[in-house]
This record gives structure tokens, C-alpha cells and sequence, in this order.
């Protein structure tokens, strides 16, 4: 597995069948994921490369994957298609996404027992070979990518700051909005 983007066999299919498409519009798909119940729901994550995307973008990516998935037709049953950001807690799909939020807190899983051990939780620091470096308590360690079963960023004020203030310097929010978020954020501290 080179990547999370996409675990199940039907998910794999799935990006096949769309990453083209939305890749020739000049977005990255980050996730999919089928998810089956009483309802089935294709879940599609999507950014721009430098991590943005807008709604009506989102809207663009919906109705371009709807009509490739239509001729394709790999799900039989019903499903709605969800298309969205990663949100600023995103899961980590790619080993770029590692080196990319280097410094920040990750909650992360692997398919097998590490040193007793599923589960962990600490801060990333990069990545080397095909390893994904993380700092726990015990100390950075370096965990296999294709060992990994699930990762994503721990939602903290530090994210939240970071990725607004990202916002802020791409002129997507003004310096207004971002000092009034700020004081929330420093409101919630106390």
C-alpha cells in the first residue's frame, strides 16, 4: 500500500476510476471512502495543492465525479456522494502529508501490534526513507508507512492558528477575522 488515500477494494477502484478526473481539474484527492449501512455514502476528500478549496469547488468536483462514476458504474447499490475538504484535524493519507505537518500533534494506528502497541499519539517529526517519524513520551520513533492502518491531526489551538493564519496570508480571510479568532482561541485557554 503506497498510500491511505483509499483502503478497501472498492475504494481503490474508486480512485482509480476518479483521481484522473479530479487531478486534470488541479486538485489532490486525499480520501475515499465508501461507507455502507442503511444508507451507502461515497465520501470524497479533495484539496488544492497548496491545501485550500472552496465549497462551489467542492460543488465543480461533485458534478465532475458524478459523471464519471455514472459511465464507470462501479457501485451497485444507491449512494450519495459527498465531496469535501480534509478539514484542519485531516487524516494523513500520503507520506508528504507527514513531512507537511511536521511539529504537530497526530493520533496514529497501525494494522499490526507495534512493541505491544496499536495506538499512538504524539508529535510528528518529518519522515526518513519510508518511515514516518513521530515523538511519543518514550521518544521519536519511526513507524513504517505501510504499517499504518489510520492517521490524522489531533484538532489543538496550535493547528487551528496555523492553518488560519495560512488562511490569512493566502488573503483568504482579512487580518480583522483572524485577530477575532485569535481572541476566542485565547478566550478558551483560560
Amino acid at each position: 500500500m503506497n498510500d491511505l488515500v483509499a483502503k478497501a477494494a472498492i475504494d481503490r477502484r474508486i480512485a482509480e476510476i476518479i483521481t484522473p478526473v479530479v487531478e486534470d481539474m488541479g486538485f489532490e484527492v486525499v480520501r475515499v471512502r465508501l461507507m455502507t449501512g442503511k444508507e451507502s455514502i461515497l465520501q470524497v476528500m479533495a484539496q488544492k495543492p497548496d491545501g485550500t478549496i472552496e465549497v462551489d469547488e467542492c460543488g465543480k468536483i461533485s458534478t465532475a465525479i458524478s459523471a464519471v462514476m455514472d459511465v464507470e458504474d462501479p457501485i451497485l447499490d444507491a449512494y450519495t456522494l459527498e465531496v469535501s475538504s480534509p478539514g484542519i484535524d485531516r487524516p494523513l493519507t500520503r507520506m508528504k502529508d507527514f513531512d507537511q505537518w511536521e511539529g504537530f500533534e497526530a493520533k496514529i494506528e497501525t494494522e499490526e501490534l507495534i512493541d505491544g502497541r496499536r495506538r499512538f499519539k504524539g508529535i510528528l517529526a518529518g519522515v526518513e526513507g519510508d518511515e514516518i517519524l513521530i515523538t511519543i513520551a518514550e521518544g521519536t520513533i519511526g513507524l513504517k508507512f505501510e504499517w499504518l492502518s489510520d492517521a490524522k491531526l489531533v484538532l489543538t489551538d496550535e493547528l487551528i492558528r496555523d492553518v488560519l493564519r495560512g488562511r490569512k496570508d493566502a488573503g483568504q480571510i482579512d487580518e480583522t477575522q483572524f485577530d477575532q479568532i485569535e481572541t476566542i482561541i485565547d478566550g478558551q485557554e483560560d
